[in-house]
């Protein structure tokens, strides 16, 4: 657990330092080979409205405060923060009567994001170190997570999500961009090839696991949406650099295995009240 912890500081510290620099933060491959992953995932009036490098950093699989539905004076959290993109956007959305944290564990990550929040000219934002399975926030205290491909990553994604839990007000909501797998039988070297692809570091969910942990962590109304679904042949010059799938049988074993997910889920509202706990059973 702590090495995967310290490869993605790594991976991430490196993504940051790159952004600072003018150049495109990537995942260790070509920025062409990642263009089925990255590219699109903004409109121009959602880049318009975050600084370059905020772009520049993001590692992201997805948009999720396109898709989150924010409301004016809720309270977001993004997990993973990462140069603040979704952060930023996400304060804008909520409005002056709301707030939008951002939570990351790589300080040259925190530094860049709370530049761009200044370049941004967003005050209802508040960027905190941490870890995302010890959110630093207290119990009830959000109305929305979101997160843009950084669940995967963790090594320990029980206790992600029962945080996450934690943290949500009754009646709050996950809404999360995520990489997952379909279907559990893929072989390993090409599984792992194929998330590095994705999302930097391996440790992508396959979807009923997903939904399984959701479960187990006590949220209902479930629902994981794809919004990409990679084919083999995105990926064909990556996992040939790396050695693997260089044959059609190979690559078919991984077409369409890959995707890009919106992941939703609900913290259920308090229980009312009982009959029998008031005075009409008196």
């Amino acid at each position: 657990m702590e090495a995967m912890k310290e490869a993605v500081q790594e991976k991430y510290g490196a993504a940051a330092d790159m952004a600072r620099s003018g150049a495109r933060a990537q995942c260790g491959c070509s920025s062409e080979c990642c263009d089925a992953i990255t590219s699109d995932l903004y409109d121009d009036g959602e880049a318009a409205a975050v600084p370059h490098e905020a772009m520049l950093a993001s590692l992201g699989c997805g948009n999720p405060t396109a898709l989150a539905d924010l409301h004016p004076g809720e309270v977001v959290l993004d997990l993973g923060s990462g140069g603040g993109i979704d952060v930023i956007l996400s304060a804008r959305r909520v409005g002056p009567s709301g707030k939008a944290y951002g939570l990351d564990m790589t300080d040259e990550m925190l530094a860049l994001a709370r530049e761009n929040q200044q370049k941004a000219g967003v005050t209802n934002v508040e960027f905190l170190k941490g870890e995302i399975e010890d959110i630093p926030l207290p119990d009830n205290s959000v109305d929305v997570i979101i997160s843009n491909c950084v669940i995967n990553l963790s090594a320990d994604k029980d206790r992600v999500l029962s945080e996450a839990f934690r943290v949500l007000k009754p009646g709050g909501r996950v809404a999360v961009s995520d990489v997952v797998v379909r279907g559990g039988d893929v072989p390993a070297e090409l599984r792992r090839s194929m998330e590095l692809w994705i999302g930097c570091i391996a440790g992508a969910l396959e979807e009923e696991s997903y939904r399984r942990k959701l479960a187990s962590a006590g949220f209902e109304a479930i629902d994981v949406e794809p919004t990409r679904i990679y084919k083999s042949a995105d990926a064909r010059s990556f996992l040939a650099q790396a050695g693997l799938a260089s044959d059609d049988e190979a690559l078919g074993q991984i077409d369409g295995r890959f995707m890009s997910a919106f992941v939703r889920a609900t913290k259920p509202a308090k229980v009312a009240e009982s009959c029998c706990a008031s005075t009409c059973c008196s």
